[in-house]
């Protein structure tokens, strides 16, 4: 059996998991090109037009799977951790694919909650049998999964750059480089260094939760916010760069909780969607890079009075 995976969405964080899972059922796992023009304009023309950029490349992906495998996941991501929900998109995703794309093969959709190792082994329960009815075989196979994701070490941590900025967003705008126009590589070749979300522990990020009037009821949220703040307050980075898909909800309120509460700290939003030029992103970071090595010149010029 061909088993079909998307390369869209939280495939960055999730794949070691997916693609191990179903090798060790014995599937042939068809994993989906690199997003690219093509993808996008798949994603366009099936997606409804209120999707965001993320949800018209996984329509894309889903597109060019189509004829390739027997069967496809379509991963209906619910919670990852508990008490707290992802994108409300995602709830939907299957239905959404399913309904605007034509002649599609069956699809794995069963809900995954990713907060304990129990509720996760629900899904591939469900998801394994599907592909072979050997139990014995479907545990095994999550066992082995479940152990590649914890050795899985996701996130970008650069080193030995004088000007730092922490990358935040969501992982399908961080990790996919036809998104963000490579934005990581054109940080480092004008010598700016980036950190994500993934280096900084769980309890300093909620910690800075605490300050909220309220609990981020998203996970991304509670990360995106947590991670920023803490970096700008600890004084690890130089900058923010938010990176952020256009009509994006969860994104338009963090936005404004991270600046106010920065303040004056460097902070530069970049939205993306179908439309995005490439040359606007450069002279957007390239004035933000400019303006970061100016305030370190400065404020290493500022004496200092014992």
């Amino acid at each position: 059996m061909k088993v079909g995976i998307p390369k869209g969405l939280l495939y960055y964080k999730y794949h070691p998991f997916l693609i191990t899972f179903f090798k060790e059922l014995g599937a042939d796992v068809v994993v989906s090109e690199d997003t690219n023009k093509k993808i996008l304009d798949l994603g366009v023309k099936y997606a409804v037009d209120e999707a965001c950029l993320p949800i018209k490349i996984f329509h894309g992906h889903a597109v060019a799977l189509r004829d390739k495998c027997d069967i496809i996941v379509i991963p209906r991501i619910m919670q990852i951790k508990k008490n707290e929900y992802i994108c409300p998109k995602f709830c939907g995703l299957p239905e959404m694919v399913t309904n605007s794309i034509e002649n599609m093969p069956l699809s794995i959709t069963e809900p995954i909650y990713t907060f304990t190792k129990k509720r996760l082994y629900r899904w591939a329960k469900s998801a394994g049998k599907k592909v072979t009815g050997n139990e014995f075989k479907i545990k095994h196979a999550f066992l082995k999964a479940y152990e590649g994701q914890l050795n899985y070490n996701a996130g970008i941590l650069d080193e030995n750059y004088d000007i730092k900025i922490a990358l935040v967003g969501h992982p399908y705008n961080i990790y996919d480089n036809f998104v963000n126009m490579n934005l990581v590589n054109k940080l480092n070749k004008l010598g700016v260094g980036v950190e994500t979300m993934e280096f900084t522990h769980e309890l300093l990020i909620s910690l800075e939760i605490n300050n909220l009037y309220k609990r981020p009821f998203w996970t991304f949220a509670r990360e995106n916010y947590g991670f920023a703040v803490n970096a700008s307050k600890e004084k690890r980075v130089d900058g923010i760069i938010y990176i952020s898909s256009f009509n994006c909800g969860i994104d338009s309120v963090i936005i404004e909780l991270i600046k106010d509460k920065v303040g004056s700290f460097p902070f530069l939003t970049l939205k993306v969607d179908e439309h995005t030029g490439e040359a606007g992103i450069d002279t957007r970071i390239e004035a933000f890079t400019d303006m970061l090595e100016r305030r370190i010149v400065n404020e290493s010029n500022i004496p200092t009075h014992g």
